[in-house]
């Protein structure tokens, strides 16, 4: 081997040692950049809208959708998630499924609702977690116990500041044949009255060719956390629960083709989930009814 050889091998193993920390070097900054962006969707927010829904001349109704809260954890005795809802000063509380979860324990949950329940009217449905923890009646036995109002196929008439609101809620489909869940349906709706808003609390969004035979005004949901990894712009999710890939109905409203109104909401599932969440914050939702 001549000289020109060997200056070349040196410089060969010079540039590959110089490559080798770079390459780590990057990897090493995307995972971190990941992991912040990951602690970063953790953080809770509230999502504000307006609809004018109401039928008569009452001053405005305020609701919170509290959906897919799995007992997760916010703070000593929920303090956080509770100052963010207090803030509010919500009229009315719209639990819609998975508020309990079926491998993490009930207390943040209990904790939460019975502070809730003493301050504002509280209306729930199970979801599919609630069923998967084979407690369903249970927990819905304790919503009753401590004043929540527990709905699985019926409808509650309630006038708040002038307004009159027929609150429909169904069960969870999961632990129901289709023809028993449209069958609560049929009968939460049957107690409606069209000169009120009809207001339908359900868990699954994406049951929307069963919910545009009815003429409800607003539905809310939640069941799919956004699809985990929300699609900035798209507002689609890459994965969401009985939707599969980019899935549709995950986040914010939508206008169904009868023109019934349905807020979903992302949840306030954090603990819970194996997988992180990406442009995804858990959420609060603020429904203001005019």
């Amino acid at each position: 081997m001549d000289n020109s050889d060997k200056k070349e091998n040196i410089k060969d193993k010079k540039k590959n040692k110089k490559d080798k920390p770079v390459i780590s070097k990057t990897f090493l900054t995307i995972i971190i950049i990941l992991i912040l962006w990951s602690i970063w969707s953790w953080v809770p927010v509230t999502e504000r809208i307006k609809l004018e829904l109401l039928k008569d001349s009452g001053s405005g109704v305020r609701i919170v959708l509290i959906t897919d809260l799995h007992s997760c954890y916010y703070g000593k005795n929920q303090n956080s998630l509770i100052k963010r809802i207090d803030k509010e000063k919500p009229d009315i509380i719209l639990l819609a499924g998975d508020i309990f979860d079926d491998k993490i324990d009930d207390d943040n949950t209990k904790i939460l609702i019975e502070d809730l329940v003493k301050k504002y009217p509280c209306y729930y449905v199970t979801g599919n977690h609630e069923y998967w923890s084979h407690r369903a009646d249970e927990m819905k036995e304790y919503m009753k116990s401590v004043g929540v109002h527990v709905l699985a196929g019926d409808c509650e008439t309630v006038t708040i500041n002038g307004s009159t609101l027929d609150i429909c809620g169904i069960d969870d489909p999961y632990n129901l044949s289709e023809e028993e869940w449209v069958h609560q349906i049929d009968k939460a709706y049957s107690e409606t009255d069209e000169a009120h808003v009809r207001i339908l609390v359900t868990h699954r969004p994406e049951k929307v060719e069963v919910y545009e035979k009815y003429d409800f005004d607003l539905i809310v949901a939640g069941h799919a956390h956004a699809g985990q990894i929300r699609i900035p712009f798209l507002n689609k999710g890459v994965l969401a629960p009985d939707q599969g890939f980019m899935a549709e109905y995950v986040n914010g409203t939508y206008t169904l083709s009868n023109g019934s109104i349905m807020e979903v909401s992302r949840g306030l599932a954090r603990e819970s989930t194996p997988a992180p969440r990406f442009f995804n914050h858990p959420e609060i939702v603020v429904i203001d009814l005019e």
